[in-house]
């Protein structure tokens, strides 16, 4: 099998996309993947398989398919329907006066944090987002699910090192912004046209050499009694402010 998405909604987003040599298996006569079905027929690309319930469970044994699960014929890598593009090349499509917004996440590796990320960067209109190929999680079936389709259109960047993307986003006019509770209050802070939004851990918050590179450290004033937000609502508020009308 290829690439597999799962989750009705992550489904039919994926349909929209899908090439030939793409399967869609459901569970025979379950009346909840009737719309999945006709959407795969009218692709004109998408074949449907009907498999038993313990058929369609034994594709996935450790997933909750609901009746439906997405192959779409390749692997990840050279037949990806994912967004890919290189920092480099989304640096040289922009024009020196165009509002660009990306997300740097450092160090997230669940793909349940990545996959509301995802979600809130497609909701929000970030232009680009990174994600280290070391210690991080990457953009799986999981991760596809639980954006609810959205990793389908954001476009990603799988880097190899942070610091020197950053450098590239810097010398193509970005200013750099790290989300710390130590930071400036962002609801205050004036985000430059084009700007970039860095994200880390949970646990130990974004690395040292990461820190170094940032132009400015943004917080998000709370009132209760916990000490943080989880890092997906977190990216959510912070891609809001840069949206917000100043």
């Amino acid at each position: 099998m290829g690439e597999k998405v799962y989750g009705h909604h992550a489904i039919e987003e994926a349909l929209k996309k899908a090439g030939m040599g793409s399967t869609l298996y459901v569970q025979r006569g379950s009346k909840a993947v009737e719309n999945l079905v006709m959407a795969a027929k009218l692709t004109g690309k998408v074949a449907v398989k009907k498999l038993s319930a313990e058929e369609l469970s034994r594709m996935m044994p450790d997933a909750d398919l609901r009746g439906a699960l997405l192959d779409l014929g390749g692997p990840r890598r050279g037949a990806s329907r994912l967004k890919e593009i290189s920092v480099e090349d989304f640096c040289s499509s922009l024009k020196e006066d165009d509002e660009a917004l990306v997300l740097i996440l450092d160090g997230i590796t669940d793909p349940h944090n990545l996959g509301a990320i995802l979600r809130s960067a497609d909701q929000f209109g970030a232009d680009l987002v990174l994600i280290p190929e070391r210690r991080s999680v990457q953009a799986n079936e999981t991760v596809v699910r639980v954006s609810s389709g959205a990793a389908q259109y954001v476009p990603l960047s799988v880097v190899t090192n942070l610091s020197r993307e950053i450098k590239t986003l810097k010398d193509n006019g970005f200013w750099i912004y790290g989300a710390d509770m130590a930071g400036e209050n962002s609801y205050e802070t004036r985000f430059a046209k084009k700007s970039a939004i860095v994200m880390g851990s949970e646990g130990s918050g974004i690395s040292q050499l990461v820190r170094k590179n940032c132009d400015y450290i943004v917080s998000i004033p709370m009132q209760g009694h916990i000490d943080s937000l989880n890092v997906s609502v977190a990216a959510g508020i912070l891609l809001y402010e840069f949206r917000r009308p100043k």
